[in-house]
């Protein structure tokens, strides 16, 4: 699904020179989006006698192409490889069934849907149905087994196994997925399940790394490494993050419940491929133009996370810039809302990525805005901690970007403990 999904989005921009099958960044190792490659042939060159403005028409194409096929998959196939599917994981564990939401042909379409849905570039993740693609292979798995096939009990503990294998499959958390399963999923969690859970969660994750479909050879997501120590007048713009992450879940739980509820009263409901197509295309446009939101929201996040380095001024570290604080403003309401119109679709969709991007836009605002007190006032009593540190250390906007990512991530899902923990596997 991760190299799928990496290939269709790259498909949008070019395609490498004798290898299709190839993503840009396997096509161009080493080299950094937006630089020129001789490798990967950009569609602006292929196209640029076929279509008048070649690279914004075919990113467009593409883009809504691959949410057609996803969703035309979807309803026709395997309805129940909607959304992320966590809900009705969680009300299968509590003991009620529902036919064929874990079957074999749900598993391949919400694995399919799910490349092509991330690929089209939709403001959704993949990490949260890989709960539901996990459960179904445990399903499956576990009917091959008399002990498990006649037992629900049982079958109950490998589907809470297999929950914490899609997590840490998802994030590189093995440990995460654990109390995943144990706080969110599961309603019957006895300790023999933990144990067994955990070790089906540190061979999916093994496994994951054996194979690297990143090619970074590590399960880490966000690598990042921070040396410096955090100082005790942060716990109040940490706590406002708080605060604001809590705001923004609440906020967005709200309207996307308001606009569901909205569409089950009108025609909309009717006609999801319409549905899907319009929210891709406003979508394709809007990455288009909007500054962060045309690459791959990953990306993004391993850049905002990170350190900048003393003497760097280009990209996320420019702050004499004006129009960085702007575009990151415009980026997180983008993406705010486009997932709450896209969480909804007949596609695969996780919340996860979204909440991620919108609290790492406002948690590295608000550092931005702390560093630009510090510099105004650094003899001030209040930064007598950063004294005679190098002026580049005392405050690090990329802590903020993950203490925001964790926050607005929590309000949007109320985790709690288990998130803590994700977040701490997933920078390393």
């Amino acid at each position: 699904i991760d190299t799928g999904s990496a290939l269709l989005s790259t498909w949008r921009f070019g395609m490498c020179k004798g290898m299709p099958w190839l993503a840009r960044d396997v096509c161009c190792p080493g080299s950094a989006p937006g630089v020129s490659c001789d490798e990967w042939i950009p569609h602006s060159v292929t196209l640029v006698s076929f279509l008048p403005y070649p690279e914004f028409v075919s990113y467009i194409t593409i883009s809504v192409f691959y949410g057609l096929i996803c969703v035309w998959c979807v309803t026709s196939y395997a309805p129940y490889a909607a959304g992320s599917g966590i809900p009705e994981i969680k009300t299968i564990l509590s003991g009620i069934e529902i036919k064929r939401y874990l079957g074999f042909w749900t598993l391949v379409i919400k694995c399919v849907g799910l490349a092509l849905s991330v690929g089209s570039g939709l403001s959704l993740g993949k990490e949260g149905p890989f709960v539901h693609v996990s459960s179904c292979v445990g399903n499956l798995v576990s009917n091959l087994f008399s002990k498990y096939r006649y037992h629900e009990s049982k079958k109950r503990e490998m589907l809470s196994a297999s929950c914490a294998a899609g997590v840490a499959v998802a994030f590189g958390a093995p440990i995460g997925g654990v109390l995943f399963s144990l706080e969110e999923a599961s309603y019957y969690f006895p300790h023999k399940t933990m144990w067994r859970a955990f070790f089906c969660a540190v061979v999916a994750a093994l496994v994951l790394k054996s194979i690297d479909p990143s090619g970074s050879g590590s399960l880490v997501m966000f690598k990042v490494d921070y040396n410096h120590p955090w100082h005790w007048f942060e716990l109040i713009p940490h706590a406002l993050l708080g605060v604001i992450g809590g705001i923004i879940g609440a906020v967005f739980n709200s309207l996307n419940i308001r606009w569901i509820r909205y569409k089950r009263q009108t025609a909309i409901i009717n006609y999801p491929m319409t549905e899907a197509v319009v929210v891709t295309f406003i979508t394709a446009l809007c990455n288009y133009s909007v500054p962060y939101l045309k690459g791959s929201a990953t990306e993004f996040l391993s850049q905002i996370f990170r350190e900048c380095r003393p003497g760097e001024n280009d990209g996320l570290c420019e702050y004499g810039s004006e129009d960085l604080p702007m575009n990151l403003l415009i980026a997180g309401i983008f993406k705010f809302a486009l997932t709450i119109f896209t969480f909804g679709i007949k596609v695969p969709a996780g919340v996860f990525v979204p909440s991620l991007f919108v609290g790492a836009c406002s948690g590295r605002l608000l550092g931005m805005w702390v560093k630009a007190i510090y510099s105004e006032y650094k003899h001030s009593y209040l930064f007598t901690e950063c004294a005679g540190q190098p002026h580049s250390t005392c405050i690090i906007p990329g802590v903020y970007a993950i203490v925001g990512a964790a926050s607005v991530l929590g309000g949007v899902t109320r985790m709690t403990l288990s998130l803590v923990v994700i977040v701490f596997e997933l920078t390393g």
